[in-house]
């Protein structure tokens, strides 16, 4: 199984020559299977180079996994190339959401909206179905077994495990651990802390032993103060996860916007230092850059 990093940015993209090291697009996993399947975790800016690199003398049969709908990861669908050829086929995969009651279908039918863009949905060449997930549910593509994991953020948001070719990948999304809303004094603070130590032990056990855990490392813990309740981790949160599961390699993503390739070279120096001895391979994801798992 091959995973490569086609955008690795949160919130907006960031072109410009302070990101060329790490990149500017945001969110967009690719992972190929042995057996040649195409999986994409979301569908950030990044997954516009990801299309612009498929073969086009081939049909394109593509499983596009959304872990939510905030703009950044579902901002490149409208220029997936091969949805405007036929002979492709398109499977978008993602939850329902709460509020709307509304599957996957509406992020890239709102986007191609007259109003927002030229093209029609209607107008697409490709096949393009879609598949509303249910939490803890298996679903397959080829040989791939893929897993959705319900995890906190301010909107339905899925982790996935994938697993396939005897390895195994889980991606958070975006991904804020939950945290005790009461202060230590407060009657509610003890039964609330149990039911958070809880959950951390079902993310643990479901993302257990993975050969590469990728995860929403937004924040530094002093950044984290004060933008507590924002929906995203920290690269202590993702260590702390790392070491819980017993991952093999750890991959941190989801880069804030305003981070320079200097500061991110940085804080990765840093993370190396003073965690030389967890026995996990630590890693800052890099678009364009491929991994054998």
């Amino acid at each position: 199984m091959q995973l490569k990093f086609r955008g690795v940015r949160g919130s907006i993209p960031t072109p410009g020559p302070n990101t060329v090291k790490y990149g500017g697009n945001t969110t967009c996993i690719e992972i190929r299977t042995d057996s040649g399947e195409l999986i994409i975790l979301d569908a950030g800016t990044g997954i516009y180079s990801l299309s612009q690199q498929l073969d086009k003398d081939k049909p394109v049969d593509a499983h596009i996994f959304i872990t939510h709908t905030h703009w950044d990861h579902i901002q490149g669908l409208p220029f997936f190339t091969p949805a405007f050829m036929s002979g492709n086929q398109i499977t978008i995969y993602g939850g329902l959401d709460p509020v709307t009651q509304q599957g996957i279908q509406r992020a890239l039918a709102v986007q191609l909206q007259y109003s927002f863009f030229p093209i029609r949905e209607a107008e697409l060449k490709a096949t393009v179905r879609y598949v509303t997930l249910m939490p803890g549910k298996s679903i397959m593509v080829g040989d791939a077994q893929i897993t959705p994991l319900l995890l906190n953020h301010p909107v339905l948001n899925f982790g996935y495990r994938i697993e396939c070719d005897g390895r195994s990948v889980f991606f958070t999304g975006d991904y804020e651990p939950l945290f005790n809303i009461y202060q230590p004094e407060d009657q509610e603070y003890e039964p609330f802390q149990s039911m958070i130590d809880e959950r951390f032990i079902e993310v643990c056990a479901f993302m257990h032993g993975v050969d590469a855990l990728i995860v929403d490392a937004s924040y530094t813990e002093e950044e984290y103060v004060f933008k507590r309740g924002w929906g995203h981790g920290t690269y202590q949160s993702g260590l702390n996860l790392a070491v819980q599961s017993n991952v093999k390699r750890l991959f941190f993503t989801h880069h804030e916007p305003n981070r320079t390739d200097m500061d991110l070279d940085n804080i990765y120096s840093q993370l190396l230092e003073q965690n030389q001895n967890l026995g996990i391979e630590i890693n800052m994801a890099r678009e364009g850059v491929e991994y054998n798992i």
